[in-house]
């Protein structure tokens, strides 16, 4: 009996789609949320009993539904547009919705496996819907998967894959502040003989960090780390380098050790020249006084891990998102240039450090990028 062909959402319908469930996922209405993605495997010919169809399907929803939903929703917060209740909510949605997509795809009984995929967020990151959408892709495409979900501490990762018959270890990271855990990752991983495949915006856009860090390699989506699990990974042949000089030569300097293990400290010092320094926020609540240190705690982390990978971009890029963050919450943006001033005479003696804090002034007093 032949397979009816699958009937793949239009892409006008899959638009309509995207936006009838971002508005039910940001006004938390899940039971809503869950009918949508259902209905529409249903309508692209997913519960007809043609499992391939239905996974090819599923993935569909997977990728071009429920993925742009979320980076809208992270958009929309970005902007003030929702609050971070509804960005929650969204996301926890989110998650239900690949659930119960999943959940009406089976795999055959006794099918088998291309092999054992272990896929999970690198340490600190808790960001775990991206690599969700990766696990459940492999799944979709007869791998079997060990999904260990966000923040997993690299020991227990090594001791994982240890006790597991796997292939490749594939690590998710959203924020470049976990780039140094990701590199730990990397290392400890290839230490045992496991290859790494790494995805996620920590990464850069043109995975450049991945390449910095030793992975075997990167993926910019879901079908891309399928494609390459599909083709093989090429193990190193040398054995990692330990962490530091022999892996990034820059570290010699010890700028970002300084950083890093004075972060509080530079930040508190911060703090009290904003006092003196920028009139306004004496007169600050003490909600904006815990997001002004919040907002500091962030620029001393993106400032120590642009040293890690010694890339001026990175802390650019930071800037220049934060201070749309700023303007879109009415905060002048200029309130940030006090607070790089600061940590400028703080670091005074460090070139590297200054460099980044010059860039990322230059950064914040440029005019914004045309829409």
């Amino acid at each position: 009996m032949v397979s009816p062909p699958m009937r793949h959402p239009a892409t006008e319908s899959l638009g309509r789609l995207r936006d009838e469930l971002f508005r039910t996922a940001v006004a938390c209405d899940s039971s809503h949320a869950i009918d949508l993605v259902l209905r529409a495997l249903e309508a692209a010919g997913g519960c007809d009993g043609d499992i391939l169809a239905g996974r090819a399907a599923a993935e569909t929803i997977l990728l071009n539904v429920i993925a742009p939903v979320q980076a809208r929703v992270g958009t929309e917060w970005a902007a003030n547009r929702i609050t971070v209740a509804q960005e929650h909510g969204a996301s926890a949605i989110s998650d239900r919705c690949i659930s119960a997509l999943i959940g009406e795809v089976r795999r055959r009984p006794h099918e088998r496996s291309r092999g054992r995929i272990i896929v999970a967020c690198v340490e600190g990151e808790w960001h775990a819907l991206p690599a969700r959408l990766l696990a459940e892709t492999l799944i979709l495409r007869g791998w079997e998967v060990d999904y260990l979900g966000a923040q997993v501490p690299t020991p227990h990762l090594v001791a994982h894959i240890q006790q597991r018959n796997a292939d490749a270890v594939l690590l998710s990271s959203s924020i470049p502040t976990r780039l140094p855990a990701a590199h730990a990752a990397i290392s400890a991983c290839q230490s045992v003989g496991m290859p790494v495949l790494v995805g996620g915006a920590a990464f850069g856009a043109d995975g450049r960090y991945a390449r910095l860090l030793g992975a075997e390699g990167w993926a910019p989506d879901a079908p891309a780390a399928a494609d390459a699990l599909a083709d093989g990974l090429t193990p190193r042949t040398e054995a990692p380098g330990l962490l530091g000089l022999d892996t990034l030569p820059h570290l010699s300097d010890q700028e970002y050790t300084f950083v890093i293990t004075n972060k509080q400290v530079l930040a508190r010092q911060v703090i009290a020249d904003l006092e003196r320094d920028f009139p306004a926020m004496r007169a600050y609540t003490d909600a904006q006084r815990e997001r002004t240190a919040e907002d500091v705690d962030h620029i001393v982390e993106f400032l120590s891990v642009a040293l890690y990978v010694d890339d001026h971009d990175l802390f650019t890029v930071f800037i220049g998102w934060t201070r749309e963050i700023l303007v879109a919450r009415r905060v002048p943006a200029a309130s940030m240039i006090p607070a790089l001033d600061s940590l400028a005479r703080q670091l005074h003696d460090f070139p590297r450090a200054l460099g980044l804090l010059a860039a990322g002034r230059s950064a914040l007093t440029a005019p914004p990028a045309p829409r």
